[in-house]
């Protein structure tokens, strides 16, 4: 009888295949070719002398990539381990790596007083993403409301980078001297006289006001990189 490693590695011959390159699998499975390369040729591990075996997370992340149930990896499998597929026009999307914390429009709101970025767990959910280029502050809201509908609508979900400086027509997450959060478009208007920048947060609902920074107060909390859409 084979063992789970034997087993792993035959099946991961099949992924390769079915990806069309090691290379693609790595990518959509979040590793390196080297990585795939080793447990496919059984390398060596420099400590124990023993070949590389698959742990049962990467099991898991290649499952996700392949699109297939939980455990596929671990059986074996007949001449045909896909079923045939009429018209495949789509691929796995490759799988985010980096955890980022949903967080409540309130905590949004405090972000600047806090010491310590958000660790994983300390949201209400978690979302995840391969843009390695968001900062450790990097977090997620919900859409709520229609004041940037139609393009945007509740239970759309925002990534927010809060190192990232506003440039015209970004999206930002802002708030008010009351702590409540906002998302808008963010418009610059100049200097006032003391060289404070003026700006406007934009709606896309013309049945929604035009916030500005020399009304009230307002800071931007971050700009929006990254949008997840609900369908329906």
């Amino acid at each position: 009888m084979q063992t789970i490693d034997e087993v792993r590695r035959q099946n991961l011959e099949v992924a390769i295949k079915r990806m069309g390159s090691a290379a693609r699998l790595a990518d959509a499975s979040g590793t390196s070719p080297a990585y795939i390369s080793q447990i496919k040729n059984r390398t060596p591990d420099s400590k124990t002398g023993r070949p590389k075996a698959m742990g049962d997370d990467m099991a898991r992340r290649i499952e996700v990539a392949l699109g297939v149930q939980s455990g596929w990896m671990d059986q074996q499998h007949g001449p045909t381990p896909f079923p045939q597929v009429f018209d495949e026009n789509v691929k796995p999307a490759p799988m985010g790596t980096r955890p980022i914390p949903v967080i409540s429009s309130i905590q949004a709101g405090a972000l600047r007083d806090i010491e310590n970025p958000y660790e994983p767990g300390d949201g209400y959910a978690v979302e995840y993403t391969d843009d390695m280029t968001l900062s450790r502050w990097a977090f997620c809201l919900d859409v709520e409301g229609l004041s940037m509908a139609p393009r945007f609508q509740p239970g759309d979900r925002l990534f927010v980078d809060p190192e990232r400086s506003p440039s015209p027509g970004n999206f930002v997450v802002a708030r008010n001297g009351s702590n409540q959060a906002t998302f808008k478009k963010y418009r610059p208007r100049g200097m006032d006289t003391n060289g404070n920048e003026i700006f406007e947060l934009v709606p896309l609902n013309d049945d929604f006001p035009t916030l500005r920074s020399d009304q009230e107060k307002l800071i931007v909390l971050g700009v929006v990189t990254e949008v997840k859409q609900r369908l329906v």
